[in-house]
């Protein structure tokens, strides 16, 4: 049982209350001392689930895990100073991948700032790029700090996105008392969906396209009726190319993008250019299809999202305002198929090159690629897989991937800066057992994210350490100078081996593909403590391999 007591600073009391009352239960504390009455406040109260991460960038991208998953806001609570700016990258990420996540920092009152202060920044609006909402309390509690605290959390889920909360504390901080002196008043905002109806004039024009592609990008998973997915796929002027993190299954739908499009001809590429493009879910990771859009426009290109829609290929013409499911069951409300070659014809096209592609696996070394391979066809059924950028996740859009296997990456920024402490808090928060993917730059990036007392026993890491960054070899410019391997390629020799006793990780580690079947059965069945399985791979033959992949396509 919990002591139940409250800080004594009233203030506090209602940030605690009103994240009671609006059921926000798991909370994500970097230990501090400005922010000690919220501390003692929600560690002491029934109802928290607290978690304690001492590095707020960690903290921040565990909690983003959590949400992830979740799907409802997590908070992430600090001291003042430059502890809350070590939440911005989490902050950046949860915006453009669209989660719920609550930052609240601790602030010394106005008065104190810029006057010489320790630990004082200007806290007010810091995250004003790349926020949904920002609730800049007074020193004293009040109706008008409550109905911003109450703002800043249905702001953070009505618009998915992650809402600041800046908490001005006058010293003394650590008095408590058994109950609470300040009993906030909170009301609820009335948020009326709009109501969405699809024009008859657009379901005409989609009907009579030829030439009908669409792109899926991160969803969760079952985020799609099983009925529109089988009409979409029954549909001949219909072409779907999907992202590994769409989640999203189907016989005929092709999951590897760059496999496909990657040696179309000029014919090809005219073929190819769809009347209407529609597009869902989040980012893409497929430059080579980005590329291709861009330069092959679609006649209209269509994006569905309740948030917001990117212009990604210069062409958007159309941004539905709803959900996926409300869409569809518009667009398909009458059953007309329309007659076309378009499916067949990529089709046909799409299993040759799966022709080719497992003829090129078969002949190649040990690599990146072949470790990638090797994972498609081992890794177990009904797994959370989460992946690191940058390598990693365009590696896995090259496989083949079990439809049991979710899938999951910070793709929102596509940096490499939290992937671990992100797939440790998801792994807290789904029931399926978790094994992250990473590369070894991201991995030594986030070694702090090791610093965790919540990793689930059952938590597996494969590192591939091909001794630095091997994505800047694979990119235009690469020449092997010193200047290349220093600043650009980070070349290393280190290791995770030592990191993994410090924090209590069963380690392994193997050099080869003998070596890799021989250990894979006892890494995967070993469940009693966290472990990671370092796979070195030659630094210098990795980007070789996969350029010549695409030549023998």
């Amino acid at each position: 049982m919990k002591a139940n007591l409250y800080p004594k600073i009233p203030l506090a009391q209602a940030v605690i209350e009103i994240f009671r009352q609006k059921e926000i239960q798991h909370i994500v504390i970097s230990p501090g001392s400005r922010n000690a009455p919220l501390t003692m406040g929600f560690t002491n109260q029934e109802g928290f689930m607290c978690y304690s991460i001492a590095d707020e960038r960690c903290a921040a991208f565990f909690a983003l895990g959590l949400a992830q998953q979740l799907q409802k806001p997590v908070a992430v609570v600090c001291t003042s100073g430059s502890a809350v700016l070590n939440y911005y990258p989490a902050v950046a990420e949860a915006f453009y991948s669209q989660i719920p996540l609550l930052v609240v920092s601790a602030d010394r009152p106005k008065s104190k700032i810029d006057i010489g202060d320790g630990q004082t920044i200007r806290q007010e609006n810091v995250f004003a790029n790349h926020i949904v909402f920002s609730a800049n309390l007074s020193e004293n509690a009040s109706m008008q700090n409550d109905n911003l605290i109450v703002l800043a959390i249905e702001t953070a889920i009505s618009q998915k996105g992650p809402a600041h909360i800046n908490v001005p504390f006058e010293e003394p901080l650590y008095e408590t008392i058994l109950g609470p002196t300040y009993v906030p008043k909170v009301t609820t905002s009335a948020i009326e969906d709009a109501e969405f109806t699809l024009d008859a004039k657009l379901i005409s024009e989609w009907q009579s396209a030829k030439k009908k592609l669409i792109l899926v990008g991160e969803l969760l998973p079952n985020a799609i009726e099983q009925k529109y997915i089988e009409s979409l796929a029954n549909d001949e002027s219909v072409l779907v190319l999907l992202e590994k993190t769409s989640n999203l299954h189907h016989p005929s739908f092709i999951d590897r993008i760059d496999t496909l499009v990657s040696t179309f001809s000029e014919e090809e590429k005219l073929n190819f250019q769809p009347d209407i493009l529609l597009t869902f879910g989040g980012m893409i990771v497929s430059k080579r299809i980005k590329s291709l859009l861009r330069n092959y426009q679609p006649k209209q290109h269509w994006h569905i999202d309740e948030i917001r829609a990117y212009d990604t290929f210069g062409c958007l013409s159309n941004h539905f305002k709803t959900s996926i499911s409300e869409f569809f069951k518009q667009l398909f409300n009458e059953e007309l198929k329309t007659v076309s070659s378009y499916q067949t014809h990529f089709q046909t096209i799409w299993k040759d090159r799966l022709v080719k592609h497992e003829k090129y696996m078969s002949e190649i070394s040990f690599s990146d690629f072949k470790v990638f391979d090797f994972l498609s066809r081992h890794l177990p059924e009904n797994i959370q897989l989460q992946v690191s950028n940058s390598s990693p996740i365009r590696y896995l859009q090259l496989v083949n991937c079990n439809k049991t296997i979710e899938v999951f990456c910070n793709r929102g920024t596509s940096g490499i800066d939290g992937s671990t402490s992100t797939a440790i808090g998801a792994s807290l928060a789904n029931k399926k057992p978790t094994i992250f993917i990473t590369g070894d730059i991201s991995f030594l990036y986030d070694s702090n994210a090791l610093w965790n007392n919540y990793i689930p026993k059952n938590f597996k890491i494969i590192l591939i350490n091909n001794s630095g960054g091997g994505i800047f070899r694979i990119l235009p410019g690469h020449q092997e100078t010193e200047t290349f391997n220093t600043f650009f390629e980070t070349s290393h020799h280190l290791t995770a081996e030592h990191l993994a006793k410090m924090y209590a990780f069963k380690y392994t580690s193997v050099q080869n593909e003998a070596e890799l079947h021989a250990v894979w059965d006892s890494f995967i069945a070993n469940d009693n403590k966290p472990s990671i399985l370092e796979i070195f791979t030659p630094e210098k033959i990795n980007d070789i391999v996969l350029l010549d992949y695409f030549k023998k396509l």
